[in-house]
C-alpha cells in the first residue's frame, strides 16, 4: 500500500508539472512544444464554448494567458489513463475556472486526450 501511494504521488506531481508547461508562455506560443504534450485524437470543450482539435492550425499557439492553479487531483480511470481535476484563476480577466483533463500514457509518455474548461463563481 505504501508503495503504491508513493507512486500515486509521484504520478500526481508529474501530471500536475505537464498541466502547469501547458498553461506557460512557452509552450501556449509554440506548436511544436504543444504537440509534445497533446495526444494525436486530443480534443477540449473550452470555456468558451468552442470545440478545439490538435490538427487544428496551432501556428501561433493557443494565446497568452495568466492562470494560477489551485485544488489539483488525480483520478486513476485504468493503470494508462487518468482524469485530472483543478481550479484556475485567469488573473487578466478575473475568471474562475472548474477543469478536467484525461491524460494517456503511451509509449512511456503521458499526453493530452482530452480537457474541459468550465467558468464558475469562486463560491462553487
Amino acid at each position: 500500500l505504501i508503495v503504491k501511494e508513493t507512486v500515486s504521488m509521484e504520478l500526481k506531481d508529474h501530471i500536475k508539472q505537464l498541466e502547469e508547461k501547458l498553461l506557460t508562455a512557452e509552450v501556449r506560443s509554440s506548436k511544436t512544444e504543444l504537440k509534445k504534450l497533446l495526444a494525436d485524437e486530443f480534443f477540449e470543450f473550452g470555456s468558451s464554448g468552442r470545440v478545439l482539435y490538435k490538427d487544428e492550425d496551432f501556428e501561433g499557439g493557443i494565446g497568452i494567458i495568466k492562470v494560477s492553479l489551485s485544488d489539483f487531483d488525480i483520478h486513476p480511470l485504468s493503470e494508462n489513463i487518468v482524469l485530472a481535476t483543478y481550479r484556475t484563476f485567469n488573473e487578466q480577466t478575473n475568471q474562475h475556472s472548474l477543469r478536467s483533463s484525461i491524460w494517456k500514457l503511451n509509449e512511456g509518455v503521458w499526453k493530452m486526450v482530452f480537457h474541459q474548461g468550465t467558468k464558475t463563481d469562486p463560491s462553487f
